[in-house]
């Protein structure tokens, strides 16, 4: 993984007629951040698109779903993909890109700016392209290898996806015991600002940090009466919690 040098404006591609093929929350949310860019868009368009009038061709579309939707499109444009997992050879026979946002995306958008962006093309122009998207999307690109992408993306669903599968878990306990999620909130921000600039062993805090064994059983034991169904789950996170504590001891001071 590394990160691209910017390009000065000269060596920038001369592609601007770009097509968004998918409806969906990431085309409509990628359509709306470029809708004040330089290129000229196309959509979102449906998935039987065929290329016809673009210089580009960006495919919002699920991962199982992106060959065909290549396929539909007449050779000519550059096709590029926004799957994090997904190789470029589902993009064959085309000159082809991929640029998959490090940003959560909901019904209500997203904010594109300051978050990083996985690239990746067949040819040097493809991967200019994708970094040129990336900036005027203002995000901060780095190409990804096609061995590194199923990995990379499993990072991004443990940060992200898995993150609000443990608030869930949390906020079912907080509610048992008559507390709402919005007291939870200001705790879990605090703890990812503390994450991103501390690092994981420095930010981390609680009875498994401090070797409080006997809390940390008897929250266990509340979790099996209270919510049986994440006894497992709890048991998981302490051990990893207990791993992560000892590499921080084992750091020098």
């Amino acid at each position: 993984m590394r990160e691209l040098e910017r390009e000065s404006a000269s060596d920038t591609p001369a592609c601007t007629r770009l097509a968004i093929v998918g409806r969906g929350r990431l085309g409509n949310a990628l359509a709306a951040a470029l809708s004040d860019s330089r290129y000229e868009l196309l959509g979102p368009l449906g998935r039987g698109f065929d290329g016809h009038g673009a210089d580009l061709v960006l495919l919002c579309v699920p991962d199982g779903e992106i060959a065909a939707a290549a396929a539909q499109i007449s050779p000519g444009p550059l096709v590029g993909h926004c799957s994090g997992a997904t190789g470029l050879q589902a993009l064959t026979p085309h000159e082809a890109f991929s640029l998959h946002p490090l940003m959560t995306v909901t019904a209500h958008g997203a904010e594109f700016a300051g978050a990083g962006a996985a690239i990746a093309g067949t040819t040097a122009r493809a991967l200019a392209v994708a970094d040129e998207l990336a900036r005027a999307l203002g995000m901060r690109a780095v190409e990804v290898l096609e061995r590194d992408r199923v990995a990379y993306h499993a990072a991004a669903s443990i940060a992200s996806n898995f993150l609000i599968t443990l608030e869930a878990a949390a906020e079912q306990l907080a509610s048992d015991a008559g507390v709402e999620r919005a007291l939870l909130v200001p705790l879990v921000r605090a703890t990812v600002d503390n994450w991103a600039a501390l690092g994981a062993e420095r930010a981390l805090t609680g009875p498994v940090a401090r070797g409080d064994e006997q809390t940390v059983a008897a929250q266990r034991a509340a979790i099996a009466e209270r919510a049986p169904d994440l006894v497992e789950l709890f048991d998981v996170m302490v051990d990893r919690t207990r791993a992560l504590a000892r590499d921080r001891e084992a750091q020098p001071a």
